[in-house]
C-alpha cells in the first residue's frame, strides 16, 4: 500500500470502507523509558470512513496483545457499517503497536544499525513508549481532536497512558477490562508464559520461528487467564466418560496452533513485558496523581468474571478518574467478553457516540 501523505486533504474525500494498512515512518531516534532507543520506527495503521469538515468525528481504537490494526477483523459486530463504531459516521483509526508483527517495528524487523533482525536484542518498550508513538502518528495525520479513544486490556493500558500524555486531545475515553498498574497476579501469568517460551530449546536461536513450541504452550496458559471456569465447563465438557483425550485438551492445542501461525515468540515476550511494566503513576507522583490528570469524559467497562483484570481494578479507575462512569457486564467467557459480548459492548459505545 502507498504511504499516507502528511497533507490532510487526503481525508477530505470519501474513502473505501477499509483503508490500509498504511505505514508511518518516524525517521529520528526514539528514546525509550528504559534508557535505550530505537533508530526510528514504523507504525502500520488502518483508517475507515471520512474525516468530516469539523474534524470532530475521530474514533481511535487501540488493540490488545496479539491483535492488529484492522479492528473489523478482531472486533466484528462492533466496528463496521451500521455497527456501534460506524465508518459511515466516524473516521476510525487503529495503529499496530510497536513490538507487534503486523507491519510495525518489532523484534523481527531489521536493526538498521547492524543490518540484521533485532530478535533477542529488541529493546524493552513500555506502554508509555507505545502511547508516545501513537501521539507522533496523530500529529503526522493532523489529528488534534479525538472524539473517542477506546482500548481494552493492553490497549486500555496504552489508552490511559496516552490520555495523560495529551489530556486535551480526547473528548471521551473508553477503558475496557484494564487497569492503572499491572498487578503481581497479571505479571505472574505473563512470566509463566515467558517461562514456557524459554523452555523451548529453539528459543535462543536467531530465526523468526524460534520459540514456536513454547509460544503454543504460552497461549494455552494465557487462555486460562482470558476465560472463566464457568465458560470452560459450559463449552468444553465431554459427553462421555474418558480416561484421556479430553475435548479441552484439543481445544487448548488448537488455540495455541492458531496463534503460532500468525504471531511470533519475540513479539509475545516484548508485548507481555510492556504489559508488566504498566504503571500510570511512574514518575508522575503515583497512580492517584496521574489519574487526576485525565481530562476526557471517561467510561470504564468491566467484566464480572474477568480474572486477569478483576473488576476491582476497574472500580479503582472509576473512583479516582474525575467524573468517571462505570459500566459492568457479565460474560461466561471472562476477560475475552470484550471480544465476544458484542451487543452489551455495543450498547455502551452507542451511548457514548450518540
Amino acid at each position: 500500500m502507498s504511504q499516507v501523505k502528511a497533507d490532510n486533504s487526503v481525508y477530505n474525500n470519501v474513502v473505501d470502507t477499509d483503508k490500509g494498512p498504511y505505514f508511518f515512518e518516524y525517521k529520528h531516534d526514539f528514546s525509550l523509558e528504559s534508557g535505550e532507543s530505537l533508530p526510528g520506527f514504523t507504525l502500520a495503521y488502518h483508517t475507515f470512513g471520512t474525516l468530516n469538515d469539523k474534524k470532530d468525528n475521530v474514533v481511535w481504537i487501540i488493540h490488545a496483545l496479539t491483535a492488529n490494526s484492522n479492528p473489523t477483523e478482531w472486533w466484528p459486530g462492533i466496528v463496521g457499517n451500521d455497527f456501534a463504531i460506524d465508518p459511515k459516521k466516524h473516521f476510525i483509526i487503529c495503529a499496530n503497536s510497536l513490538g507487534s508483527p503486523y507491519g510495525s517495528t518489532c523484534p523481527l524487523s531489521i536493526d538498521p544499525r547492524k543490518d540484521v533482525p533485532y530478535y533477542h536484542n529488541f529493546p524493552l518498550i513500555t506502554n508509555r513508549d507505545i502511547a508516545r508513538s501513537f501521539e507522533l502518528l496523530s500529529i503526522h495525520l493532523g489529528i488534534d481532536h479525538i472524539k473517542l479513544l477506546a482500548g481494552a486490556s493492553l490497549g486500555g493500558q496504552q489508552a490511559l497512558e496516552w490520555s495523560v500524555i495529551a489530556p486535551k486531545k480526547f473528548e471521551q475515553l473508553l477503558l475496557i477490562a484494564t487497569n492503572a498498574k499491572h498487578s503481581p497476579w497479571g505479571i505472574g501469568f505473563n512470566e509463566s508464559q515467558r517461562l514456557a517460551i524459554e523452555a523451548d530449546q529453539t528459543w535462543k536461536e536467531k530465526h523468526d520461528d524460534a520459540g514456536k513450541a513454547g509460544l503454543l504452550a504460552a497461549r494455552s496458559i494465557a487462555l486460562l487467564s482470558y476465560r472463566s471456569s464457568q465458560g470452560y465447563n459450559n463449552t468444553q465438557a465431554d459427553s462421555e466418560d474418558k480416561l484421556d483425550n479430553f475435548r479441552v485438551q484439543s481445544y487448548q492445542r488448537y488455540q495455541g496452533e492458531k496463534l503460532v501461525k500468525r504471531f511470533n515468540a519475540f513479539s509475545y515476550v516484548t508485548l507481555s513485558k510492556a504489559m508488566d511494566s504498566h504503571n500510570l503513576g511512574r514518575n508522575r507522583g503515583g497512580v492517584l496523581s496521574a489519574l487526576t490528570q485525565i481530562k476526557a469524559k471517561t467510561t470504564i467497562l468491566g467484566i464480572e468474571t474477568d480474572i486477569l483484570f478483576p473488576l476491582e481494578e476497574q472500580k479503582f479507575l472509576y473512583r479516582h478518574i474525575p467524573d468517571a462512569r462505570l459500566e459492568v457486564i457479565h460474560s461466561d467467557l471472562g476477560h475475552d467478553g470484550f471480544l465476544t459480548e458484542n451487543e452489551k459492548v455495543s450498547q455502551v459505545i452507542k451511548s457514548l457516540l450518540s
